[in-house]
């Protein structure tokens, strides 16, 4: 199959998972993105200094230093498996890459680099709009879990989840009218958030992985708390959704003496995992406390090492709390080595143009 277009521009958002209660589950997507340029070079001299391989790579901004710029870099590795997915051939291409998402800080770099990946790669093999299912279908496979994925492909808040079959069937027919049972593997549902809800990321200099994070985590947890994460994750959907005070719609009604950011704060509490590694960044789950303690919905934004902070009002009540926020981390920012991003939440997801 030969490529559709010579070049295509991708842009994927940073997002932060599991919310506090949501672990593995829940997923945001913010208005802080990456963007990246994949152009087919067949032209160019096989001889170049500046290829490793049959790829150069352009690093700009977070981890120009760092990344690798050959064919172990994550976005070209994966673009290669879903080049071959979609029947393109092994292309010979540069890839410019302006990165603004902090990397291991759990703002979903891993995640966006995949995203961006497969959906330049789809781009490349079909004409018209992305396929966001198929994206994420090959994306969450490759990422080996959907919690930010999701959000990086669809845009707004998420709650993914993982349909395991029967007997080795790829497939799980259930009750209704549908004439294709539902597959099995990576699923998400999609909810609008909110315009009134905003946030803010604060980013340490320290990184964390996942693995680590993983580790610290026990076997098993206590019923209590099974329970406790279950109340307040149910929560999510209505907490970030598109609700008016004593107005029912498809999602229920909320209660007039119950604030939107009281119940951002009361869904994002969380006993699973957050408690469980809170000794692997001392500094960003103190924060967190620090936040919570003063009313904010403050949590460890995916496996951490950020802290995000959910709030919402008017764009003047969105200002004051923008000022209190970080008067009250005025002793992390006052810090080398923290910075905070005031941002919005994208409702869009991952967005291509050819040419």
């Amino acid at each position: 199959m030969k490529p559709v277009c010579n070049s295509v521009s991708v842009r994927v958002p940073a997002t932060s998972a599991n919310l506090g209660s949501g672990f593995d589950t829940a997923g945001i997507a913010l208005d802080y993105a990456d963007s990246l340029v994949f152009t087919l070079d067949d032209n160019h001299s096989k001889n170049s200094l500046d290829y490793a391989g049959n790829v150069r790579v352009i690093i700009h901004g977070e981890g120009e230093d760092t990344l690798p710029k050959d064919e172990t870099h994550l976005v070209v590795a994966t673009f290669r498996k879903a080049c071959k997915i979609f029947g393109l051939p092994n292309l010979r291409f540069t890839l410019e890459a302006h990165n603004r998402i902090p990397q291991a800080r759990g703002m979903g770099s891993s995640a966006e680099a995949i995203v961006a990946a497969v959906a330049a790669a789809w781009a490349f093999a079909h004409e018209g709009e992305l396929n966001r299912e198929a994206i994420f279908e090959i994306a969450a496979a490759i990422e080996g879990h959907p919690d930010n994925v999701a959000p990086a492909v669809f845009g707004g808040l998420t709650m993914s989840w993982k349909l395991d079959a029967g007997e080795g069937k790829g497939s799980v027919r259930v009750a209704g009218d549908c004439e294709t049972p539902l597959s099995t593997g990576f699923h998400t549902v999609r909810y609008k958030v909110s315009q009134d809800i905003s946030v803010s990321v604060f980013v340490p200099d320290f990184e964390l992985s996942t693995e680590l994070a993983r580790r610290a985590l026990p076997a098993k947890v206590p019923y209590g708390d099974a329970i406790f994460n279950v109340s307040r994750v149910a929560m999510l959907p209505v907490a970030f959704g598109e609700l008016n005070s004593d107005s029912e719609n498809e999602l229920g009604t909320i209660k007039s003496d119950i604030s939107r950011n009281a119940l951002l704060f009361a869904a994002t509490q969380d006993a699973l995992h957050q408690p469980y590694r809170a000794n692997l960044m001392k500094d960003s789950w103190k924060l967190v406390e620090t936040l919570r303690e003063h009313g904010f919905a403050a949590a460890i934004s995916g496996a951490g090492s950020c802290v995000a902070v959910f709030y919402a009002g008017d764009a003047e009540c969105n200002k004051s709390a923008v000022q209190k926020i970080d008067a009250i981390a005025e002793p992390w920012l006052s810090r080398a080595g923290w910075r905070v991003l005031h941002v919005q939440v994208d409702s869009i997801g991952v967005a291509i143009t050819r040419e």
